[in-house]
């Protein structure tokens, strides 16, 4: 069967199973109109750490947890984590699976890390590259600002554009042959840039992108 459809997509022969998932959210989310839809939420920015950035690993380490107990499975039975933040390096989804101990690939894909590691893990399934893998992807506000903006200390007054980063994680464990939701077809996305520079107006620059990738979307 040829897998790749037009020139951006690819069609699964034996299309993965999404078996279990979990998310972690902040303050800001608990009090959003998604509150239902987190595992766990909390009032402490910190999470119990004593660093913002640890508490963003923190938020991974309970987001795989958490997806591992609905599957019933143990960190043994994954056979790889693709996993990304928005951190230098990765450090948020590396210091997160320490102790997990299983085989990682770090990635760094900004807002689209959790759609690249659903591509990836579901490539990898169809391959026969393993049988149960898990992506996952975390961000945090005070984290990402002090990368990406002015550190929270500074309290520097935001423009009426600029967007709130999530103080959030998210995790979930596919199966080859699995009972659940399955991914058939993944499209892979290409850079559309129309020259937007407004550092604060992030979704004036990823809008057009947004566009593009609908019209790739398979509609059979």
């Amino acid at each position: 069967m040829q897998k790749k459809i037009g020139a951006q997509t690819l069609r699964l022969s034996q299309p993965p199973a999404i078996i279990s998932s979990a998310c972690i959210g902040g303050k800001q989310e608990q009090e959003g109109p998604l509150s239902a839809y987190f595992d766990e939420l909390s009032d402490d920015s910190f999470f119990g750490e004593k660093t913002w950035e640890k508490a963003e690993s923190a938020m991974q380490k309970r987001a795989l947890s958490r997806a591992l107990d609905k599957a019933g499975l143990a960190s043994k039975d994954i056979d790889f984590v693709f996993a990304g933040d928005l951190l230098n390096q990765c450090i948020g989804s590396s210091f997160s699976l320490r102790d997990f101990g299983v085989p990682f690939y770090g990635l760094y894909g900004a807002c689209s890390t959790m759609g690249e590691g659903l591509s990836l893990a579901s490539l990898l399934l169809d391959g026969g590259f393993g049988t149960t893998i898990a992506a996952m992807t975390s961000s945090h506000f005070c984290t990402a600002e002090r990368q990406y903006r002015m550190p929270v200390p500074y309290g520097n007054q935001r423009t009426p554009t600029a967007q709130w980063t999530a103080t959030a994680a998210g995790c979930t464990v596919l199966q080859s042959g699995g009972r659940g939701p399955v991914v058939t077809h993944v499209t892979c996305g290409r850079i559309v840039d129309k020259g937007i520079t407004d550092a604060n107006n992030m979704g004036a620059a990823m809008a057009p992108a947004d566009v593009r990738l609908g019209q790739y979307i398979p509609t059979f």
